[in-house]
């Protein structure tokens, strides 16, 4: 079936929206996610509140676009790694899975602050926020899986990572693996946010090698720990 053609008046919708969300980003660099403000991206754009709440009902609403898109353009970055490296040995796929999510993260410190910074006091993310950064989660969780050992549960932190992938849907990874995926990720995070927040700034240290030399602690840590 052929794909109809947008109206105008959609294509109006669409860029007014795209707009407002480049305003948005422009805000969240300069004042944080606090700073966020239907009213003054209407200002900015020349127009006024109640007309821009047309396309967004609230500052929450706009939040959730913002959040959205970018767990989605994430999780797009490191699906693509994947994709590009799936014939590498899974230890590679990991390196190269998070190196491009340090990259990511450089590339638009305020978003990644957005997602993994202090939380929006008020906010609330909605559920379908989960699926997308949980669509970038498991590219990390997917080369260490081909690694994995099986292993039983064993004690209350695997029983609420194993009700968590339940909840999640999709094929079941070994435990050991999931558990080495959420240390890796509480780890790169860590490194990261120091440095896109400018942590390393008065200590001569080069953020880089630090961050590559955590992720081969990751790889050598036992599986058991």
């Amino acid at each position: 079936m052929a794909v109809q053609p947008r109206s105008p008046r959609e294509r109006f919708r669409e860029q007014t929206r795209n707009e407002a969300k480049q305003v948005a980003m422009e805000q969240l660099a300069e004042s944080g996610p606090s700073g966020i403000s239907v009213n003054a991206i209407a200002k900015r754009m020349g127009v006024t509140g109640p007309a821009l709440y047309r396309y967004f009902a609230n500052r929450d609403a706009l939040l959730t676009e913002l959040v959205a898109d970018g767990y989605r353009d994430l999780a797009e970055v490191l699906e693509g790694v994947v994709r590009e490296h799936r014939r590498k040995a899974p230890e590679n796929r990991f390196r190269e899975v998070a190196v491009a999510f340090r990259a990511w993260a450089l590339e638009g410190p305020q978003r990644f602050l957005l997602l993994f910074g202090t939380p929006v006091p008020g906010y609330v993310a909605p559920e379908e926020t989960f699926e997308l950064a949980d669509r970038a989660f498991r590219s990390v969780l997917e080369p260490l899986a081909a690694l994995a050992p099986e292993s039983p549960p064993s004690g209350a932190l695997d029983r609420q990572l194993l009700s968590w992938r339940e909840r999640r849907g999709g094929p079941q990874p070994p435990l050991p693996a999931l558990r080495k995926a959420v240390r890796a990720w509480s780890r790169l995070h860590g490194v990261i946010s120091l440095e896109v927040t400018g942590q390393f700034a008065g200590t001569g240290v080069d953020p880089e090698p630090l961050f590559r030399a955590e992720v081969e602690s990751v790889l050598a840590e036992p599986w058991e720990v």
